[in-house]
């Protein structure tokens, strides 16, 4: 088995042009060829070969072969978002009259794509909580063709024992694919599971420098292929060959960013957890986490993202510990090195009152774990 190390510096980098130490931007649109049979034989295996950027891209190549053998998958494909990526791979799978089980605290866009968007062309869907495997069971109709996890949930960080879920949907002959944004290969494998398909959000960990966007898909060739002749080609989700190399430069410090991410974001939740303003906080590795259990046994670490919920439920008082943050950024997404901060607050107007108005969600980020202690403490001290 190929290290990590070996996969993020040398795996396809062995003849680089001109003995390159960086991998060179191949930045262009099109491919020629030295003969017709050259020629044809392209066209007819346009998955295998570079023809048209929109198919294949050798600094993209080179980006999907590494991601593939880090997934332990045999095979990758970049797409243009994390958005795209899930799509891409749900739909390549579906037609109408089909039905998806999925958990119910996914993505907000994924659960759009099922509820907004193929609702439209006849595709069903059924949310679980996921908690328990035999949710998904229980939810199997005859026509039942996908299982769509993603552990831990976006909202709750709910997990779904991916092993026992995979099982059952072997046993009706079910495609499972898994969002991995979150812990990224260096923490969970789902394909060692038994899951067929993982995606990700590229633009969070697998870049990690908040200057991108992009996805990707991993799975078995057949897979993988099937997606690019049914989705991929066909609506487009192509791939910059910039974009592919920043995630190559990104993918360098991956094992070390996680890492970092990880120790921080546990001695913050732990440190949160203990504040006399807070009302509880929700990330997988906390030894008081109801599923801490399945998180350590089925994941080598976690992420920087989790949420917490304060005691109290003034809009002013929120605004107060939001704006009177200093290290915490206050911006959408996450995954990158900064540490950010996100109020559920900030979705709604100032008369609206929602239930969720307490929860704050943070991402921390790779400064040091004591300042970050500091900006927060010196934070809830004025509200």
């Amino acid at each position: 088995m190929k290290t990590n190390g070996y996969i993020l510096h040398h795996l396809g980098e062995d003849e680089l042009p001109f003995n390159a130490v960086s991998p060179p931007i191949f930045q262009t649109s099109i491919f020629s060829f030295r003969s017709f049979e050259d020629f044809h034989e392209a066209i007819c295996r346009e998955d295998e070969h570079y023809i048209y950027t929109r198919g294949n891209n050798p600094t993209v190549k080179l980006l999907e072969d590494k991601i593939a053998a880090l997934e332990h998958a045999e095979a990758s494909k970049l797409v243009s978002s994390g958005v795209a990526a899930i799509s891409a791979a749900v739909m390549s799978f579906l037609k109408s009259g089909d039905h998806v089980v999925c958990v119910n605290d996914s993505y907000s866009w994924t659960k759009k794509l099922f509820t907004d968007y193929l609702s439209r062309f006849g595709v069903e869907h059924t949310f679980v909580e996921g908690v328990n495997p035999e949710d998904f069971a229980n939810a199997v109709k005859s026509n039942t063709k996908l299982f769509y996890l993603e552990s831990p949930t976006t909202f709750t960080f709910k997990l779904q024992d991916i092993e026992k879920i995979a099982v059952i949907a072997k046993k009706y002959g079910v495609k499972t694919i898994i969002d991995n944004t979150w812990a990224t290969p260096i923490f969970l494998k789902p394909i060692e599971l038994g899951v067929d398909i993982v995606v990700h959000s590229a633009s969070k960990y697998l870049g990690g420098n908040s200057d991108l966007v992009a996805g990707v898909i991993s799975g078995k060739k057949e897979d993988i292929k099937h997606i690019f002749n049914t989705e991929f080609l066909q609506l487009g989700y192509v791939p910059d060959p910039f974009m592919a190399w920043l995630i190559l430069r990104g993918l360098r410090t991956l094992h070390i960013r996680m890492k970092t991410h990880f120790e921080n974001a546990l001695y913050i939740a732990e440190y949160l957890e203990e504040h006399p303003k807070v009302e509880s906080v929700l990330y997988p590795f906390l030894k008081s986490y109801l599923q801490y259990n399945l998180a350590v046994r089925q994941m080598k670490g976690g992420s920087g993202l989790f949420f917490f919920f304060f005691k109290t439920h003034s809009l002013e008082k929120i605004k107060q510990f939001t704006n009177s943050l200093t290290l915490f950024k206050r911006a959408v997404s996450w995954g990158g090195y900064e540490s950010l901060v996100f109020p559920e607050a900030v979705k709604y107007t100032d008369n609206e009152q929602k239930e969720d108005i307490s929860l704050i969600r943070i991402h921390v980020g790779l400064e040091e774990k004591e300042a970050l202690k500091e900006d927060l403490d010196k934070a809830l001290s004025l509200i």
